[in-house]
């Protein structure tokens, strides 16, 4: 009798359904990216056009009405420069987030876009306005780091010590070492990220 007449999947079936479904979460991690700095880039030229009036629309520390803030600040710019320098490590560093699930990523972004923007309002100095996605970079580089320690999965842990060996400079941005730029976005970012890895771990039966 056959393996399928048994119910017992052909040898090598359990690998190649492995690698079939990480090439179909790599595929669409890679599409939601590129459609999400897209849409960056959107806004950023509608500003443009606009002169620069859709930046209001940052978080403005300690003022109620900035809270809203909070979720538009990670689509908003201060030109295309600065636009142009979080493009490039947040297409790599969310495209290595969003492979594990893209449910999952959403809830990351989420946490860290809430913990980052809470951050800034809470400790920026009063009436300072913040916008830029350098909140998402910081939290998409803790997230896959972190994964790697919570999940325990090869791949997870193989991705994150590679992240950590590349993008480690990056820390010294969660620093308050450079004017002009919100080092507290940056670190409310980072720890957003190692928050939703803890918060959206993998759960381990008890045996």
């Amino acid at each position: 009798m056959s393996d399928s007449a048994t119910g017992t999947p052909p040898p090598g079936r359990s690998a190649r359904d492995r690698t079939a479904k990480l090439l179909s979460g790599a595929l669409g991690s890679a599409i939601l990216m590129i459609l999400l700095v897209a849409a960056m880039w959107a806004v950023e030229i509608v500003d443009y056009v606009e002169n620069g009036r859709l930046d209001r629309f940052g978080i403005v520390a300690h003022d109620p009405d900035g809270l809203p803030g909070i979720v538009f600040a990670p689509f908003l710019h201060a030109g295309f420069a600065h636009l142009m320098a979080n493009s490039v490590p947040l297409l790599i560093l969310g495209f290595l987030a969003a492979i594990r699930g893209i449910g999952r990523f959403l809830g990351a972004s989420l946490v860290i876009i809430l913990i980052s923007g809470l951050g800034v309002w809470f400790t920026s100095p009063p009436g300072t306005l913040t916008i830029g996605a350098s909140g998402l970079v910081f939290g998409y580089f803790g997230y896959v780091v972190a994964r790697g320690l919570f999940d325990r999965r090869a791949l997870d842990i193989v991705l994150g010590v590679l992240v950590a060996a590349l993008y480690y400079s990056i820390l010294w941005g969660a620093l308050p070492t450079q004017p002009g730029v919100s080092w507290q976005g940056h670190l409310f970012g980072l720890i957003g990220g190692i928050v939703a890895a803890w918060l959206l771990r993998r759960r381990r039966a008890a045996y």
